[in-house]
């Protein structure tokens, strides 16, 4: 796409960061609403907005329609991770919310590893125009059947079947009224916004640059890339078990010290790791640090989701939106300071400094975070008899 729309690192930092911009204005109200109407309805818009932005993508004959579509692009997604949050809040017991936040995110690794084997050969043959159509077109499908097939909440899955004598179902508890004055003065709040801001400056590295990093800065091929699709298997690996360990870890010592543990010790490696894949010149080598990199990274991501949860109960939607918003300004200056970075230093090595640094800083903001201190009490589920 660069080459075709001529555009520079700059440009493209721009064109990656406009995509970042809108996402992050519209997480919290789009997360909000979902805990209100309900994610059913919320993400089939989503998810439909998406395929026709994926589509127009690769209609795009240059660099500002290019701006405008990403932006557009952007507004419509937001929101996608809090409403998934909402339906992990409701179908979901409190001690599973890391495990399944993890599986949520290990299915959005897995899009990431299957990609370049989607995407490589569709572009090679058809050019990469192509690619955006197909997948505009896959989202279609995913909406219509999510659509048809989901409910808000499991009492409004169980009236669609049979009831039987005497059979009871919860009332789950809808958020209204974001208590953001409690929210704003929560040392726990805060730091979750400021530890998301500097994991996820690092994190949209692998959304934005990675590929053009690989091909720039260490000469792989087109054909070559197939191996980048190994830090988004590792990172697939990293949710999955690190909701699943941050969970064990709840049970074992508490919900304040078991989610704290597993993100110090992971942001902390993250940092070591982006040293390493900073200093090596080695092709695959550069591949493994960075996927142990993206790994660290997402194996406390789960964590974190987990502690929104934790912590915003029944407004999980929009305490996840608050944290998506923050962490979506850190993928935003991440996105936009690479290409500045990488043009003023004229190396693909310079930007992984501040990104080593930041990870570091969130290590040790993870220190202040106290899961167990919730915006609000846990609501009281009231059971009715079915059909009352």
């Amino acid at each position: 796409m660069q080459e075709a729309l001529h555009i520079d690192p700059i440009g493209w930092g721009w064109v990656t960061g406009m995509f970042t911009l809108s996402y992050c204005l519209f997480e919290i109200p789009t997360g909000a609403l979902g805990d209100r109407i309900g994610p059913r309805r919320v993400l089939t818009r989503i998810v439909l907005w998406w395929s026709a932005f994926t589509a127009l993508t690769g209609a795009m004959p240059g660099f500002y329609p290019l701006l405008a579509t990403r932006f557009l692009f952007g507004a419509g997604e937001a929101g996608a991770f809090p409403n998934a949050s909402v339906v992990i809040s409701r179908w979901f017991p409190p001690g599973q919310r890391a495990t399944m936040s993890g599986v949520t995110l290990m299915a959005s690794q897995i899009g990431g590893a299957i990609a370049p084997i989607l995407v490589v050969p569709i572009q090679m043959r058809y050019g990469w125009r192509a690619s955006f159509y197909v997948f505009g077109a896959l989202g279609v499908v995913w909406a219509t059947v999510w659509g048809v097939w989901f409910r808000d909440s499991p009492a409004e899955k169980s009236e669609t079947r049979p009831a039987e004598p005497g059979a009871r179902i919860e009332l789950l508890p809808v958020g209204h009224g974001f208590p953001w004055r409690m929210a704003l003065r929560s040392q726990s709040v805060l730091a979750i916004l400021g530890l998301t801001f500097c994991y996820v400056y690092v994190y949209n590295f692998f959304q934005t640059w990675f590929h053009t990093f690989l091909v720039k800065g260490r000469g792989f091929s087109e054909e070559s890339l197939l191996l980048s699709a190994l830090p988004f298997v590792v990172a697939a690996c990293a949710n999955l078990t690190g909701g699943a360990v941050s969970d064990a870890l709840v049970r074992k010592s508490g919900v304040k010290k078991g989610r704290r543990t597993l993100g110090v010790a992971a942001l902390a490696a993250a940092g070591l790791f982006t040293i390493a894949a900073m200093v090596t010149r080695q092709q695959v080598l550069t591949v493994i640090f960075l996927a142990l990199v993206y790994g660290a990274i997402t194996f406390q991501q789960s964590g974190v989701f987990g502690v929104c949860l934790d912590i915003g109960q029944k407004h999980a939607g929009a305490m996840v939106g608050l944290m998506n918003t923050s962490s979506q300004i850190g993928g935003l200056l991440g996105s936009v300071l690479y290409g500045y970075i990488v043009d003023h230093f004229h190396s693909y090595n310079a930007p992984f400094i501040p990104m080593a640094v930041l990870l570091f800083l969130g290590s040790l903001l993870w220190l202040k975070i106290d899961a167990s201190q919730a915006l609000s009490p846990e609501p009281r589920v009231t059971l009715v008899p079915l059909g009352a």
